[in-house]
């Protein structure tokens, strides 16, 4: 019985790993052409109410501006990201596309006109909220227990959703955060109590 418990869990926390694995070496793949190419590819960030810019929502999340860049986010990526995975990947799938919509949209709508957004932070700070919050939405005690210690490593972190540094798009940081609640909000799988009624 346990055994077959065991094999039964591992394709989900290997096929997190890769998903992660997979979408790290995009985005190094997608920078590396960007680099060697001239940085054509900075242009699809997100613009701000610019109708060129919509197609940043897509994009956006996949491109960053240099090596530096990529580097600071790809282990937060790695750890958050097959976290966000690992205790369900139809719903660690649909929680991260949530967060790059939201975000995404959220930046068009807000952010500056004639900036320019784009980095994997908008998806590290919608899983970091997504992880911490959705534990006690759900009330299990593993992703609560994840929860706490994505707070514990993270927490600090989470004033990038306040402005005041320079070149730092606040405005992704916070609407990332924010599909983060939200997905957390929408994928809850506790079953809400149903009051009976006698007569």
């Amino acid at each position: 019985m346990t055994s077959l418990q065991t094999t039964a869990r591992e394709p989900a926390w290997k096929g997190a790993a890769l998903l992660t694995g997979g979408f790290v070496m995009v985005l190094w793949v997608l920078e590396i052409f960007d680099a060697t190419t001239g940085n054509p590819l900075d242009a699809y960030g997100v613009r701000p109410r610019s109708e060129d810019g919509l197609v940043g929502i897509a994009t956006a999340p996949t491109l960053h501006f240099g090596f530096d860049h990529l580097v600071s986010n790809t282990v937060p990526v790695l750890v958050l990201g097959f976290l966000t995975l690992a205790t369900g990947i139809a719903r660690g799938l649909a929680a991260t596309a949530i967060i790059w919509v939201v975000g995404g949209l959220g930046v068009w709508l807000f952010a500056q006109p004639g900036s320019n957004h784009a980095g994997a932070s908008v998806l590290i700070f919608g899983w970091i909220v997504y992880l911490v919050v959705r534990g006690f939405l759900n009330k299990r005690t593993t992703e609560i227990f994840i929860g706490v210690a994505v707070f514990l490593l993270y927490s600090s972190a989470l004033l990038g959703v306040l402005p005041g540094q320079p070149g730092v798009s606040w405005q992704g940081h916070l609407f990332g955060a924010i599909g983060g609640f939200v997905a957390a909000r929408l994928l809850t799988t506790r079953r809400r109590s149903e009051s009976s009624i006698t007569y």
